[in-house]
């Protein structure tokens, strides 16, 4: 008893046969293969990648490959050639058992693109499995003489691994004159295998007989299986047990409980006594696992349930129930039970990721593929049928590319500064009652394309700075948004554009970028140079934001960086303007912007209120820094003279007698309002003269003024001045009229002559005018205003703060009360030089009144 092994066979024939059939599955839209089993590793099944349309040496490049599913496939896609080549052992039996056809369904992925492909690989059948038996040898008791020919005892069939034609199988009994074969088959059933008595059996002459039960497949060549069969002849019992039913079948759904009961068989024998009393055994279970699922009772013939049934790994089972008597020799009848398994919705469905194409850029197109799905559920029918859905619904969706397999593709765009990671849950549901759900979770991080520019928090900033500021100082914190992430996101600042002038620069333009730097990481902007309020005011630049992406994007912001004034300068005496608005006049200056030395007349008898001199000074600095007013700080205590707090003016504080000497020495204080103060000193001689002898001196002053030089009065010339009184009266009348014709035309002129032009350019002012309440300066680059005409009276134009700070308390702040324009005004400048004329009029018409002249 032995097993033939398999001749080699040429492949020839089967393989244009299988070429024949992928043409025409190509031509269905599938691609098939057939191979037969126990090919050896490395034989072609198919041209796979021509069959796809792929050209040599695409395979390798577009990543053809095969996607397992479940259990390893044993073929693999050759990456050079793109073949479908055997990669291990192929066993038909192992992969499909007793099913056919054995069809692998196999996944082609084609990466760039991403494609799949579905692959159908026929694995056939060859006869590489002999028949078995369940048992090498079997025993039977036969009782002679109440065992009539014709009698029947079933045979335990042969059972062969392989389908179809090398699994038909022929039964031949070595030759016997009593026994011979009957075997019985049925479309529904499996089929059996009887051993029939041909010739009654005499057990004196022959007690046991010895055959060989042979089977035979039909495959070519044929291979066999024996069994020995030891028929032991027994004495008189010649009544079988006969059962109700030859064949019992049975319903059992695959979710039954264990000690369910199967069947009840039940038999009956003729015979009395011990010959007809009977006990039930199962001879044979197939599959062989059912031994272990169903439990007899020998007494009563219940089979009952003691283990679990699984549809999707058995859908049926067969049970051989043998009634024996307890004759001498017993007696058996036999019974087939058939138990159908029926599906019950157990099986949750499976979901699998086959492919996964991760990170998703924000950018991809509505319709990219993410991922490759495999769904499947073990159950069959309405069971096994299954429904797929994502969560969320947005922004990816379920395209359905075969049965039971599903893309994973994008349907709304993506935005990785609003979400940066997806995730997916794909969810599957069958057509059961109650439906059994599973779910597959899909992480999609998406990554960053740079789309977003730098952004700047104000459009506008507005920083003060100090001027006299150290170099290097830090201005200002400048920071800008970029949502991106990386290189995308990392912004690095710089001064775009912008820039300022002034004078102290020359007058010319300077860019932003010689003034302030801004740290390209940090966005810190600080000073390179101290600044100065008197050169620059305002600068105005833009900062500019870059990121780091490919290609990078920007963004901008304006800075106005404001300078604040420090009082660093102290107030500049001004030289004289060539004439005063009163009787006295200021001499010439004598010393630098510090301090100065000047000349006055004054005459006997002024009286109080009587201006003699003014006193002009600026400060190059602005606001309260500018705002100047004037102090007596010699001599202290009731002095003939005071100085007026804000205009500079000095005039008589009383009538001057001759008791007050023929000279008066006055040290005038400037002072400005910063913190701390800052402060100019002048020294005013005021020589006292007679009348005659003032407007001599006025009228030699104005002859004079182009050199400089004045008149020194000498001593003694009280008596000379007596003797030409009436010749300087003359001279005077003469002086005061054409003063007074001068004064109308000037009138006339500036009623009819254009408004004073206010000039606007870079650079700081120059403009510096006296009034009651003070003397200003007035500087920013944006506007400059001019002074058009020499010498100013008290009603001289003003450029006030819009902080006006109140006036000191005491007497002299009862003189002028301030008051400050916004913008400036050429009619009153106008005004003041008219006034200036009708002034010097009225006071030429009295030849009693003294008249001084300004050095």
């Amino acid at each position: 008893m032995g097993i033939c092994g398999p001749p080699r066979q040429r492949w020839g024939p089967v393989v244009r046969v299988l070429v024949l059939q992928a043409a025409w599955a190509l031509g269905g839209g599938q691609v098939r293969y057939s191979v037969p089993e126990e090919a050896k590793a490395g034989t072609v099944v198919g041209r796979l990648a021509q069959d796809l349309g792929l050209a040599a040496g695409e395979p390798e490049a577009r990543g053809l490959r095969l996607v397992a599913q479940g259990r390893q496939a044993s073929v693999e896609v050759s990456g050079a050639s793109g073949a479908l080549v055997v990669s291990s052992r192929l066993d038909r039996e192992e992969l499909c058992g007793k099913s056919a056809p054995c069809a692998l369904r196999l996944e082609v992925l084609v990466e760039r693109p991403l494609r799949v492909f579905h692959v159908e690989l026929e694995v056939t059948d060859i006869n590489d499995n002999a028949p078995v038996f369940p048992a090498a040898r079997k025993n039977l008791s036969i009782a002679e003489l109440s065992t009539v020919p014709g009698s029947r005892f079933p045979l335990e069939g042969a059972s062969d691994a392989d389908i179809g034609a090398n699994a038909q199988l022929s039964y031949t009994l070595s030759p016997s004159e009593h026994f011979s074969l009957h075997l019985q088959r049925s479309e529904e059933y499996r089929e059996s295998l009887f051993l029939v008595l041909t010739k009654p059996l005499d057990r004196e002459r022959v007690p046991v007989h010895g055959l060989v039960l042979t089977a035979s497949d039909g495959g070519r060549p044929s291979l066999t299986g024996t069994m020995e069969l030891v028929i032991s002849v027994l004495d008189a019992n010649d009544n079988v047990p006969q059962f109700t039913q030859s064949v019992y079948k049975v319903q059992l759904p695959e979710s039954a409980a264990e000690g369910t009961l199967v069947a009840l068989v039940n038999a009956t024998d003729p015979d009395v006594g011990s010959n007809g009393k009977m006990t039930f055994t199962a001879s044979n279970t197939f599959p062989p696992k059912g031994l272990n699922l169903f439990i007899l009772n020998p007494k009563s013939g219940e089979i009952r349930l003691k283990g679990a049934l699984d549809f999707e790994d058995v859908r049926s089972y067969e049970i051989q129930i043998e009634a024996t008597d307890k004759g001498t020799p017993p007696l058996s009848g036999h019974c087939k039970v058939v138990v159908e398994v029926l599906d019950v919705n157990d099986n949750a469905p499976e979901v699998w990721v086959t492919s996964l194409s991760v990170p998703v850029p924000e950018d991809a197109a509505v319709g990219t593929v993410v991922a490759l799905l495999s769904v499947s559920d073990r159950d069959s029918g309405a069971n096994g049928r299954v429904r797929c859905a994502v969560w969320p619904a947005a922004p990816f969706g379920l395209v359905a590319t075969f049965a039971g397999s599903y893309s994973l593709v994008l349907r709304e765009a993506l935005d990785r500064e609003r979400v940066s990671e997806y995730e997916v849950e794909v969810r599957a549901e069958d057509g059961g009652a109650p439906p059994l759900r599973a779910s597959r979770g899909v992480r999609v991080p998406v990554s960053d394309v740079n789309d977003n520019a730098p952004s700047f928090a104000q459009a506008v900033y507005t920083v003060l700075a100090r001027e006299n500021n150290a170099a290097g100082a830090e201005l200002a914190r400048l920071w800008a948004r970029d949502p991106d992430e990386a290189g995308n996101g990392r912004v690095s600042y710089s001064v775009a554009e912008g820039g300022g002038g002034g004078a102290a620069a020359g007058g010319g333009w300077r860019p932003a970028s010689s003034y302030v730097s801004v740290d390209a990481e940090s966005g810190r902007l600080w000073a390179l140079q101290p600044l100065d309020y008197e050169e620059l005011q305002v600068l105005q630049f833009e900062v500019r934001a870059v990121d780091a992406g490919e290609p990078p994007l920007c963004g901008n912001a304006t800075v106005q960086l404001f300078v604040v004034d420090e009082n660093d300068n102290a107030p500049a005496l001004l030289p004289p303007a060539g004439g005063g608005p009163g009787p006295g006049a200021a001499g010439e200056a004598a010393s630098g912007p510090g301090s100065g030395a000047l000349w006055a007349w004054a005459a006997w008898g002024a009286p109080a209120g009587q201006v003699v001199a003014k006193i002009r000074a600026v400060d190059a600095d602005s606001g309260y820094n500018a705002w100047l007013r004037y102090e007596l700080w010699e001599p202290r205590g009731k002095g003939p003279f005071r100085v007026g707090l804000y205009s500079g003016e000095v005039s008589t504080a009383r009538v001057l007698e001759e008791a007050d000497g023929p000279r008066q020495r006055l040290v005038i204080v400037v002072r400005d309002h910063g913190e701390p103060a800052r402060s100019a000193t002048a020294t005013l001689s005021v020589s006292l003269v007679e009348g005659a002898e003032a407007a001599l001196a006025a009228v030699g002053s104005s002859s004079s003024s182009s050199s400089g030089a004045g008149l020194r009065p000498a001593a003694g010339a009280e008596g000379s001045a007596a003797a030409v009184t009436n010749v300087w009266l003359v001279v005077a009348i003469c002086a005061v009229s054409s003063l007074f014709l001068l004064a109308v035309v000037l009138y006339g002129a500036s009623r009819w002559a254009p408004r004073a032009a206010v000039l606007s350019g870079p650079g700081p002012a120059t403009l510096v005018c006296a009034s009651e309440v003070g003397s200003w300066s007035y500087s920013q680059r944006q506007s400059r205003s001019l002074c058009v005409a020499e010498g100013a009276g008290k009603s001289d134009l003003m450029v006030f703060s819009p902080n006006f700070p109140p006036p000191p308390p005491g007497p002299a702040a009862k003189e002028t009360q301030p008051e400050p324009p916004a913008l400036l005004d050429t009619t009153r400048f106008l005004k003041a030089s008219s006034s200036l004329a009708l002034n010097a009029s009225r006071e030429g018409a009295s030849t009693s009144s003294p008249v001084g002249n300004l050095f």
